[in-house]
């Protein structure tokens, strides 16, 4: 089978576009981000990652409020999206009009930033608190105006709950993180689920950094 998005969508293998499905499971990115009139936003990005070792990126499908509170303040923060989170996350992502809080309308109670204006979740095990650096228009194939937008940040402080670093190092599953998948689809990571892997022999004896 093969799904063909140059074709028009009534002739395409499937009803609903694969990719989500597969590129999966993603991280979510639960942005917070303050305009330059000091109103907040909160919204999950599923388009989230980290793309280098201080910085991360989320994509923004439209000129939504996340994106451009974080240009007008230069700043957002990305707590931790968890299993005991789940409802205030989903509820974070109402499409309200710009100005109104979602944190109140998640009834999620925000704690301050250490080096940001913008909160995090106070509720979140971890927080990464970031300096807005560049937003990319995402222009798509034969040009024209983009709908997508790549918004990156770089790290300038790290919120973590000590109940979750043992000997060191952050216990990503204990935290129980979740992750978007394709459709409604979320996965939960559990200690379960868990494994680990060496690099092969030369790459050193600890790389997990």
């Amino acid at each position: 089978m093969h799904y063909d998005l140059d074709v028009p969508r009534e002739a395409r293998a499937l009803p609903h576009n694969p990719l989500k499905a597969i590129v999966a499971p993603r991280p979510i990115g639960w942005i917070s981000a303050m305009s330059r009139e000091g109103k907040l936003n909160l919204a999950p990005y599923s388009f989230f990652n980290a793309v280098a070792d201080d910085m991360v990126a989320f994509s923004s499908s439209g000129r939504k409020d996340a994106m451009t509170f974080a240009e007008e303040g230069a700043e957002f923060v990305c707590s931790l999206a968890t299993w005991d989170l789940r409802d205030g996350m989903n509820d974070s992502s109402a499409p309200l009009p710009r100005g109104q809080s979602e944190f109140a309308f998640a009834k999620l109670e925000t704690a301050p930033s250490r080096k940001v204006r913008p909160p995090r979740v106070a509720a979140s095990p971890a927080a990464l608190e970031c300096r807005w650096l560049q937003t990319v228009p995402l222009v798509p194939l034969g040009g024209g105006e983009p709908d997508n937008f790549l918004v990156i940040g770089q790290v300038v402080s790290i919120y973590v709950d000590e109940r979750f670093v043992t000997d060191g190092m952050v216990d990503t599953a204990a935290m129980h993180p979740i992750m978007r998948g394709g459709y409604f689809d979320y996965f939960h990571a559990t200690a379960e689920t868990r494994f680990q892997m060496r690099r092969p022999k030369g790459a050193g004896e600890f790389t997990g950094s």
